[in-house]
């Protein structure tokens, strides 16, 4: 359940400000990501479920459900697709990566995924 929740997004931004592999995220609104563009993701929401995207210079409004707001970083398009690539590691070992591909904004559960996995 831990893992799952997208507060933890807005945790490791506040452990560990200007990380490069994290996007700034928090938990009581999308602060200074008007100028930059944001996303409002449902703590609990899973495949893309109640996502939402704002442009720069959006209105910051906060949602009435709970939400991650996190900078938003589009993904690159390659002729009309959109990837995602998921790592799992066990025990400090890289044991598989998910392709997830969309032709959207937003990966949901009409993704195409394609498992590996790492011997």
């Amino acid at each position: 359940m831990l893992l799952s929740n997208k507060a933890l997004l807005a945790i490791l931004w506040e452990l560990y400000p200007d990380h490069p592999n994290l996007l700034p995220a928090y938990l009581d609104g999308p602060r200074d990501l008007s100028t930059t563009g944001w996303v409002a993701k449902p703590l609990l929401g899973r495949e893309g479920a109640g996502v939402t995207i704002h442009d720069p210079g959006s209105d910051p409004a906060v949602r009435d459900e709970p939400c991650c707001y996190q900078q938003l970083a589009p993904l690159p398009d390659f002729d009309g697709n959109r990837v995602v690539l998921g790592a799992w590691v066990v025990e400090n070992e890289s044991a598989g990566l998910g392709i997830r591909e969309s032709s959207g904004l937003i990966t949901d559960e009409y993704a195409r995924f394609l498992p590996h996995v790492i011997l």
